[in-house]
């Protein structure tokens, strides 16, 4: 097996993979909502939070129903966690939508209600990470910061360094890359990481990737090697039929569809296996998605 391999930063030629990326992103940007200004800062945080491992198509009618629903945080934060969760609908990983009504609850009780442009800010704030504060302000309010998702590292993996995928985690290589590619121009920076972002999410994709039509084909190190395959550790598709996360699912959807507390039976009807029913509701619990009640009935948490 080998590793990837390091890439000395003084030696990419940035503004070779700027102005061709940029140019394409001028052409070829989706119209999305939490791209238009009216989006303000709040509709770019709610769209991150959403977009972490779900397609884009899945967020789309969500994203409205939340907007519609809760234009500011304020308005999120003074309504009960369990409705964030009953909203966040069949996104899945709903403990985003626990962790976005705790960062609105602390945007309205430490900001006044407006998501902070301060990069340090955004990162103290509950549920927001090194990712999500570079991206909000990035994205938001314009500003210079390496913006690292999935799709950004594996256009850096291939067009830079020359391998298929990047490493399983962000390493500290990739981040010293991302900041050496970034432009010096504070709104071109920002712009670079929409672009590149979008680049691997329509072209440089994990599979079938469309060289024809990548603006950097001819400088991409791994197209020019002849697109060496993987020879990192394997990689493995996610399963979902069958595990907790399925059965977890289940017990939340029988939760959201309830206006009234929920009894153990109707829980147990959604699922078989007793073992496997009990370990996901107790996870439910435990994570703060369900709350028990006295007499065995269960709700959404309303604190």
């Amino acid at each position: 097996m080998t590793t990837m391999p390091t890439t000395d930063p003084d030696t990419v030629s940035p503004d070779a993979l700027h102005t061709p990326v940029l140019g394409w992103f001028d052409q070829h940007a989706r119209d999305l909502p939490w791209r238009r200004p009216e989006a303000g800062a709040w509709g770019v945080m709610v769209s991150e939070f959403m977009l972490q491992q779900t397609p884009v198509s899945r967020v789309l009618p969500v994203y409205e129903q939340w907007l519609a629903r809760w234009p500011r945080p304020a308005d999120l934060a003074a309504d009960a966690p369990g409705e964030a969760v009953r909203a966040w609908g069949r996104l899945g990983y709903p403990r985003r939508a626990l962790r976005l009504h705790g960062a609105a609850v602390a945007i309205t009780e430490r900001h006044g209600g407006d998501v902070p442009r301060d990069h340090g800010q955004l990162l103290s704030l509950p549920g927001i990470g090194e990712y999500t504060a570079a991206a909000v302000a990035s994205f938001a309010y314009g500003q210079r910061h390496a913006v690292l998702d999935t799709n950004v590292r594996r256009v850096f993996a291939r067009a830079v360094t020359g391998v298929q995928y990047p490493p399983t985690a962000t390493t500290a290589a990739e981040r010293r890359l991302a900041r050496a590619l970034l432009p010096d121009d504070e709104a071109r920076a920002a712009r670079w990481a929409a672009a590149s972002m979008e680049l691997g999410a329509l072209v440089c994709t994990a599979r079938n990737e469309d060289c024809g039509r990548c603006p950097i084909a001819a400088r991409c190190a791994w197209h020019l090697a002849g697109k060496p395959a993987h020879d990192g550790p394997p990689r493995r598709g996610q399963t979902y039929a069958g595990t907790d996360r399925q059965v977890r699912g289940k017990l939340l959807a029988v939760l959201r569809e309830a206006v009234d507390p929920v009894p153990q039976a109707a829980l147990d009807a959604v699922w078989h296996e007793p073992v496997q029913r009990a370990r996901a509701l107790d996870g439910l619990v435990a994570d703060g998605l369900v709350e028990p009640l006295a007499g065995g009935v269960y709700r959404l948490p309303l604190t």
